[in-house]
């Protein structure tokens, strides 16, 4: 008749089918009787116990009002009261501010943070307790030092956990414009209509979170305000992602087709239009005739490594499928996921592990082909004038073999490989314009591909300029 209380069981998931024949097969149970399991999300959990259970989930809180309201309601009127400076009540609302902000950057992804970190209720209350005691070691004549406290909350109670350079400096930006003795200003805000509420008891601070909008601009946090078209973006595809991926599969919903009758259809499709192998032998003569040694070819020997690969699992994932459809082998787990994501127009597990990201199957395709197309004309042709460096499964490698290339070249003049460094120039030439490689005495390559975020390019100007709001 007790509570069974099972913590953490993502780490032991074994143990799970065990329970759930042990309470399903048990003759007799007290009607007291409960199992309370905490876990985090896995795709491997049960699926019987999760359906047969109530399910309870611990989100944090969606916006800066949420966020605040969460925060203040753990709040005691003692705590609010533990110091008599002027600094403590502004002090204590700023770090629940700047909790909140770290916090709800996350939904922005890269934009937010580079690395997505954990923070936690402990990092609040490790800040609170930090202020606290600073202030009460505090010299009357010398105040708060607050290049301390800055330096406590953006390289330690919070920034211990960043690991990336620029994710520290953002922290730290925080740190230097909102701690400061400016904060006691009344002109002081956070952003517009963010301030610092005047207030004795923690019912004020209520009162004023209260009023706080529930939705909040991008620029609250910093951020530009198309931030939050990505993240709507991102969110509904999200949904999207799930709606479809629940959807049933058995029944015929397209024009009278079934399920395996449309993935049959557009393997053959695929299989039509899929490039032919590379062949070893011609590879390595073509490389020959253009310097096999040269780093730049070295690079493109890797690539066509790479693209053969791929057009090798796709071409054996569709015809595996369709013998899989028609019954003479059988569907196993991986040609099933092939199978629902191809239905979907999504890109099957097995070929997005070995290529690139794309938003559809359509585009995903379409690419494989233009990257191909890039590879082939090289090895065929000669060098181009000009790459699509997007194009290429490691851009970053291209790089090191131009530089590597430039070096070698100037070898005479004492370059070291080292010493070379990149220089971007944005030329006017459309793609269609260019019709040799960059001038000798220049060197470099032309590169084509390339897109911006958060920018626009001035084609007339050669400059960045707001990109315009999109619609």
């Amino acid at each position: 008749g007790g509570w069974l209380l099972l913590q953490n069981c993502h780490l032991g998931l074994e143990f799970l089918d065990e329970l759930m024949d042990t309470i399903t097969t048990k003759e007799s149970v007290s009607e007291d009787f409960r199992t309370w399991i905490t876990t985090e999300a896995h795709p491997e959990f049960p699926i019987n116990l999760l359906q047969s259970s109530i399910k309870f989930t611990n989100e944090p809180p969606q916006g800066v009002k949420a966020g605040l309201k969460r925060t203040y309601s753990a709040v005691t009127q003692d705590l609010l009261e533990v110091s008599k400076m002027p600094h403590w009540k502004p002090l204590l609302y700023a770090v629940a501010f700047l909790h909140t902000t770290v916090q709800e950057r996350r939904k922005f992804g890269p934009l937010g943070w580079n690395i997505p970190y954990e923070f936690n209720q402990a990092d609040f209350a490790a800040s609170v307790q930090f202020v606290q005691n600073h202030l009460n070691d505090v010299d009357n004549k010398q105040g708060v030092n607050w290049s301390c406290v800055r330096y406590m909350l953006g390289e330690v109670q919070y920034g211990g956990r960043v690991t990336d350079d620029l994710d520290k400096a953002l922290l730290n930006t925080y740190a230097r414009v909102w701690f400061g003795e400016h904060m006691l200003s009344e002109k002081f805000c956070f952003y517009k209509g963010y301030v610092i509420p005047k207030g004795n008891t923690v019912e004020d601070y209520l009162q004023y979170i209260e009023q706080l909008p529930v939705i909040d601009t991008p620029e609250v946090f910093g951020l530009h305000p198309n931030a939050n078209i990505t993240y709507q973006t991102n969110l509904a595809n999200e949904t999207f992602s799930t709606i479809v991926s629940i959807q049933p599969k058995d029944s015929s919903t397209r024009g009278g087709e079934t399920q395996e009758a449309v993935v049959q259809r557009l393997a053959d499709e695929m299989l039509e239009k899929l490039p032919p192998d590379y062949n070893p032998h011609e590879v390595k003569a073509q490389l020959q005739k253009m310097g096999a040694i040269q780093p730049i070819n070295i690079f493109l020997r890797q690539e066509i490594d790479r693209m053969q690969l791929v057009i090798s699992r796709v071409r054996a994932t569709l015809t595996d499928l369709k013998l899989a459809i028609d019954g003479s082998i059988i569907m196993s787990e991986e040609l099933q996921d092939a199978l629902d994501n191809i239905y979907d127009a999504r890109i099957p597990k097995l070929w997005f592990r070995i290529s690139w990201e794309s938003t559809t199957l359509g585009f995903w395709f379409t690419e494989l082909l233009e990257r191909n197309q890039q590879f082939s004309s090289w090895l065929q042709d000669g060098r181009p004038n000009q790459f699509w460096m997007t194009g290429f499964f490691n851009p970053q490698g291209f790089l090191t073999a131009m530089r590597q290339e430039t070096a070698r070249m100037n070898l005479v003049k004492g370059w070291e490989l080292d010493s070379v460094v990149l220089y971007s120039e944005v030329t006017k030439m459309m793609k269609e314009d260019v019709v040799g490689p960059p001038p000798a005495d220049i060197g470099g390559v032309y590169i084509h591909g390339l897109f911006l975020e958060g920018a626009g390019w001035d084609r007339r100007n050669s400059k960045l300029v707001e990109s315009a709001p999109k619609v």
